[in-house]
């Protein structure tokens, strides 16, 4: 019997998903866990695996429509169930009407086409296991095999920079290669494909729906805007000494640990110090009563390329400093592939945000509720500032500079205590001594 393809639960409190992609058409050849169709939530966007190995035999709910959990949106078809069933799909001749699309997309490839893909499937499956959806797609769209690409990841886990590096190492090595084409006075060779880009998301003068996501995003960002008193304070920073550690200790800390070394948990880390001094940017309110946390988690802020979405590191303070790091890269990457789980966007009781990777000098933050307190990181930049040594002497010299903003509820946080909340992280960052591992 064909294996039914059903709305997922994704959480106790969701009840109904929007099928926002199809990743598969009928008639595709799907493994078991192979990212089948992606869906939108109040709480996540998600790729949902194939719940069985065959032949994608059709499609009961399109893209765009939302619908209750547990409602079948498709079926499977095995592989022996389609082999029975092709001899007797009849086959349209040119002086009979041509069968419905549906049916027609039902009936599977011959036998031997599906013993021809059996190596190529095992080879899917082995680049499964070490790259991310997104990185699958991207090597379908640009027609690479991943088994050329070297991952910088964990395990050896592609990444997308890794591919994307993949792809510009590959498009200079073919200019040359095409200019000396050019000057030859051989026969014009055959043009080649071009290489897919990615469409516009609109074009201007157009009038497209929000996608659930943004609709989201819109709600929440309103709702926080008119339930906290917005005040933001901001100071500058001297992480020279951040940076040198950095530069000096990343090479080994990746090749010790199979991670890279970001800044990302240099600053969470000098947050979660002074949230423990200051518990009460940590806290929230609850009606006409505050709620102090007894732990730290630490939402970090994702930018994805269809809207922006929360991840959550739960228990931070328990945490080392390698801990933090993995668990932010973890969340980024699951963020980015569609791997989050519902539990895994709430909970946050302090966010970062990081407009900095962008350019951005420093940004004021919208309040990511129920959260009482947001920290927004800016760019680290080369400045020259006075130095002053330990005998009082000033001088002027370069230093790497980042501006952090603190955006706050006032109904909560008096001035005073955001002040001297970022004065202690000031002076974290600025006399770090903790081993980065």
């Amino acid at each position: 019997m064909p294996t039914d393809i059903v709305m997922p639960q994704m959480g106790e409190s969701i009840f109904e998903g929007t099928i926002t992609k199809w990743l598969k058409k009928p008639g595709d050849k799907v493994q078991r866990d192979e990212p089948l169709f992606e869906i939108s939530t109040d709480k996540v966007d998600a790729e949902i695996p194939a719940p069985a190995s065959g032949i994608l035999q059709d499609i009961k709910v399109v893209e765009g429509n939302t619908v209750q959990v547990n409602t079948v949106v498709g079926t499977i078809a095995g592989d022996g169930e389609a082999a029975i069933a092709s001899p007797v799909a009849p086959k349209p001749s040119s002086s009979a009407p041509a069968l419905p699309a549906k049916t027609q997309a039902a009936t599977p490839p011959p036998t031997v086409e599906l013993q021809a893909t059996a190596e190529p499937a095992r080879e899917e499956e082995d680049d499964h296991a070490r790259s991310s959806p997104l990185v699958r797609k991207i090597a379908r769209e640009h027609d690479v095999n991943l088994s050329q690409v070297s991952g910088s990841g964990m395990g050896g886990r592609i990444t997308k920079q890794d591919i994307m590096a993949f792809l510009e190492k590959q498009e200079s090595s073919v200019a040359p290669a095409a200019s000396a084409r050019a000057s030859a006075p051989a026969a014009p060779a055959p043009l080649a494909s071009p290489r897919p880009t990615p469409s516009p998301a609109a074009i201007p003068g157009d009038v497209v729906p929000m996608t659930q996501m943004r609709k989201i995003i819109a709600q929440r960002m309103i709702e926080s805007r008119r339930t906290s008193a917005h005040v933001h304070a901001m100071f500058e920073v001297d992480i020279t000494r951040i940076v040198q550690l950095r530069n000096k200790t990343k090479s080994a800390f990746e090749q010790r640990h199979g991670a890279r070394l970001t800044f990302m948990p240099f600053f969470v880390r000098a947050v979660i110090i002074a949230l423990q001094q200051f518990p009460i940017v940590n806290a929230s309110i609850d009606g006409e009563n505050i709620r102090y946390h007894r732990h730290v988690n630490v939402g970090i802020a994702v930018a994805l390329d269809w809207g922006l979405i929360v991840p959550v590191l739960k228990n931070a303070d328990e945490l080392n400093f390698l801990g933090l790091q993995r668990g932010i890269s973890d969340l980024g990457e699951r963020a980015r592939s569609k791997k989050l789980k519902p539990d895994e966007v709430e909970g946050s009781t302090f966010t970062v945000t990081n407009p900095g990777q962008f350019g951005a000098v420093f940004g004021l933050p919208i309040i990511n509720q129920p959260n009482s307190a947001i920290l927004g990181v800016g760019g680290i930049t080369k400045a020259p500032l006075v130095v002053t040594d330990n005998d009082g002497n000033d001088s002027i010299a370069i230093r790497s500079v980042v501006h952090l903003t603190l955006g706050y509820d006032h109904r909560l946080i008096d001035g005073a205590v955001a002040d001297q909340f970022m004065a202690f992280v000031k002076k974290t960052l600025e006399n770090w001594t903790e081993e980065v591992g």
